[in-house]
């Protein structure tokens, strides 16, 4: 028998076969029955005198929401004692007013002291308040709730035991919610220790372990344990170096500080780290977390059963590998170790990756044939996903030109001087350029941005966390493995790493503290998702790539099907594809316009026609739903208009600020278009596939930037590097240029150091 908090457990509780907790947060989504158990701290008010009203009604409205899908939930809460507290003191004031104000006047009534209100009392006064407070909650969303009252002795009692089992489980076969609670009102005295208030507050540590019995005891797939910290921390909360431990393994207490307890209850998170390791023990799956941010507390609860990284998860099965976050600080460390190394140790490593790609092709295409024979059994990718899923000799070779091409463009990338200048005599001021950081490179079904996102992150000295998708699960692991090995010969084999756990790029999302810019590279969907989740951590990227091609009244009839072709169909899935045709009223019911239509015929283009062009046709194709679409397929939309100005007002209004093309001889017309259109990449007389890092001389690129800041385009190795500005000076202090000071501000531009060309 196990004893804490006063009450004894029995290891193998009874009626229940040693089950198995879920081994992964993303399982949590599978749980049927839920234990939510609500501290002291969660349910009642700063002042610790009556409850939190608007916190408990989110977790009435998630538990509602969770048990109206089929789950079966419980509720362990505490507040009956602040609840009690409010009440009385309420009485008690209004008894003493009454009175003061017959025998000594109004103006005593300020001086009235309130006297120290026993817990038991407080309990007895505020346990009924508190359950009608949650059956009225409860029956906005047509539940019932019952309540159920314990003690420390009934769990001695065999027979009390079963019937507790008993009444639990006809409960939630009726669809109605258990709140459960210590019958603190008849418990024994609690150990002297008084909050500020002076009650004696009933210990916390009671309902913790009272949460984690009923819990095993029902043989519960989740408990949820709602506190006033986000979880658990491997120093007491609020110290320089605490951090949150989003994983709990059991043997891992030595590693934990504990702090003191929470600010009502006697609790503490030793007495919940107890609780929980005995129920997961049980076979009951465990998060901490927290209930009281007002950020968070609206979603707690539903987060956690989503699986998303919410608290300290309490599992039995830890990982082979390294967690997520230390991946982040092993990829933070091996950036700047990377950093420091000369140019020429950073261009030998990307040399020995593209040497790698070639030497190692016939182990990478057999992994490659692997993921594509998965993908292709379970019928998960479209063709055009499959097509970028799919390696090839050819492709392997153009990576290996791309890689030589970055490592003999990085020479001078990192630590270049781009300013000088000469603030005082002695006093030089220099901003020069340095890696980013740690980068975040989310990507789907494309296998070969890793080698070529690895390959710029090596050359501007950046760390590197890659999520790919499982479906190039094999493909990724040996062109990560051939990385590594490459970042060996100067050992930096940790700048780069493969996140390989089950972590939800939501999740990832929120690591503000470990990555400083996050990438993705995939559908829009992706894209826009990640922009979403992300917070507080810049995304580079676009989320749409719909481009247009506007063919002028003065366009060559030679260019014009050519370009059109190669810029719809050469690859119809790249984000750099045509999306949208736009052609000069002129040239409808023309030889070329028939061209163009026969040509797109031909390629088996399905052609959408826009509003005004759908105007001029008697049978028109069916008429598009959107001009914001992108279709990433054999289809695009065909529209008109009446000039190039009215050409540039139609991508401004419909276009996504990625890639657009004027096809014309007339140079005027052209520089016109160049020059109003505000997009990333503007061409004359060229495919909209131009846009491309490996087709800019780039050697590759980490994606196409839509945004206005920092970097835009394709973005190479300059995308990846920011600047920091090195003052040095001799005994210089601020003071010295006041208005009587002894020194003058002379900002004199000052020549930067010769380029290394080579």
């Amino acid at each position: 028998i196990r004893c804490w908090s006063n009450i004894p457990f029995i290891t193998m509780p009874l009626s229940r076969a040693h089950g198995k907790s879920f081994a992964h947060r993303s399982e949590l989504k599978h749980a049927k029955r839920i234990v939510v158990k609500l501290g002291s701290a969660v349910v009642t008010r700063g002042d610790e005198c009556g409850l939190a009203l608007g916190r408990l009604a989110s977790i009435v409205e998630q538990v509602s929401m969770l048990q109206n899908q089929g789950r079966e939930m419980m509720i362990v809460t505490s507040g009956a004692v602040a609840f009690g507290k409010q009440r009385l003191r309420h009485e008690i004031l209004l008894s003493q007013s009454v009175r003061q104000a017959l025998h000594s006047g109004q103006n005593q009534l300020k001086d009235m002291a309130i006297p120290v209100l026993e817990a038991r009392a407080c309990a007895a006064a505020g346990q009924s308040g508190l359950m009608a407070l949650y059956e009225a909650m409860f029956t906005q969303y047509s539940i019932c709730a019952a309540q159920i009252l314990v003690t420390n002795l009934d769990f001695h009692d065999e027979q009390k035991r079963r019937n507790l089992n008993g009444t639990l489980h006809e409960l939630l076969r009726m669809n109605i919610v258990p709140i459960i609670n210590t019958n603190d009102a008849v418990v024994p005295p609690p150990e002297p220790n008084s909050d500020l208030q002076g009650v004696n507050v009933i210990s916390v540590k009671d309902n913790d372990s009272l949460a984690a019995r009923l819990a095993v005891e029902m043989k519960t797939d989740l408990l949820i344990v709602l506190s006033d910290v986000e979880g658990l921390f491997d120093s007491p909360p609020g110290s320089d170096d605490a951090k949150l431990i989003d994983i709990f393994y059991p043997g891992d207490q030595q590693s934990v500080t504990f702090g003191t307890k929470s600010r009502v209850g006697m609790g503490g998170m030793e007495a919940k780290v107890k609780a929980a390791l005995w129920a997961l023990q049980g076979g009951t799956s465990v998060v901490i977390a927290n209930g009281t941010h007002p950020k968070i507390s609206g979603h707690v609860i539903t987060d956690i059963v989503e699986g998303k990284k919410v608290g300290t998860f309490f599992s039995e099965v830890k990982p082979a590998g390294p967690t997520v976050e230390q991946q982040g600080e092993m990829a933070r460390a091996g950036g700047r170790a990377l950093a420091a190394l000369q140019p020429e140790q950073r261009a030998e490593i990307i040399y020995r990756l593209a040497d790698l790609l070639t030497d190692q092709r016939e182990e990478i295409l057999l992994a490659n044939k692997k993921d594509l024979e998965e993908a292709e059994s379970k019928g998960r990718l479209a063709l055009p996903l499959l097509k970028r899923l799919s390696l090839s000799t050819s492709k392997l070779n153009s990576l290996a030109i791309g890689l030589r091409q970055i490592a003999a463009s990085s020479q001078d990338s990192v630590g270049r001087v781009i300013r000088r200048t000469r603030i005082a005599k002695d006093l030089d001021l220099e901003q020069v350029t340095v890696p980013i950081g740690v980068l975040l490179v989310i990507f789907e079904s494309r296998p070969d941005c890793l080698p070529q996102v690895s390959a710029l992150a090596i050359a501007s000295g950046n760390g590197l966390l890659l999520k790919g998708g499982k479906e190039a699960a094999h493909s990724n692991q040996i062109l990560h493995h051939l990385t590594q090995e490459a970042l060996s010969i100067h050992g930096v084999k940790d700048a780069v790493q493969l996140v390989n756990t089950r972590e939800e790029v939501e999740d990832l999302c929120r690591l503000d503290k470990l990555i400083d810019l996050i990438i993705p590279r995939g559908s829009s969907q992706l894209v826009r998702n990640i922009q979403k989740a992300a917070k507080g951590i810049p995304v580079m990227g676009h989320s749409e790539g719909i481009c247009h091609v506007y063919v002028d009244t003065d366009a060559s009839v030679e260019k014009v099907t050519r370009i059109i072709r190669d810029s719809k169909c050469e690859y119809p899935a790249a984000c750099n594809a045509l999306e949208t045709l736009l052609i000069h009223r002129d040239l409808l019911r023309t030889p070329l316009f028939d061209q163009i239509i026969d040509m797109l015929r031909v390629e088996q283009v399905k052609i959408h026609a826009g509003p005004k062009f759908a105007s001029y046709l008697t049978f028109s194709p069916s008429e598009v739903k959107s001009l914001r679409t992108e279709y990433g397929d054999l289809e695009c939309c065909i529209e008109v208009v009446d000039s190039v100005q009215e050409a540039v007002e139609h991508i401004h209004k419909y276009g996504s600020s990625h890639t657009d093309v004027i096809i014309t001889e007339n140079e005027k017309t052209a520089e016109f278009f160049l020059q109003h259109v505000d997009s990333a990449c503007v061409f004359w007389n060229a495919s909209t596939r131009f846009s491309d890092g490996y087709r800019f001389g780039l050697g590759a690129e980490v994606g196409i930037s839509t945004s206005r800041i920092h970097a835009r385009g394709p973005v190479g190795i300059e995308g990846l590097l920011t600047t920091k500005w090195l003052l040095r000076g001799d005994n210089h202090v601020v003071s010295d240029f006041s208005e009587h000071g002894s020194m003058k501000y002379l900002h004199e531009s000052l020549p930067l150091p010769q380029r290394n060309t080579n």
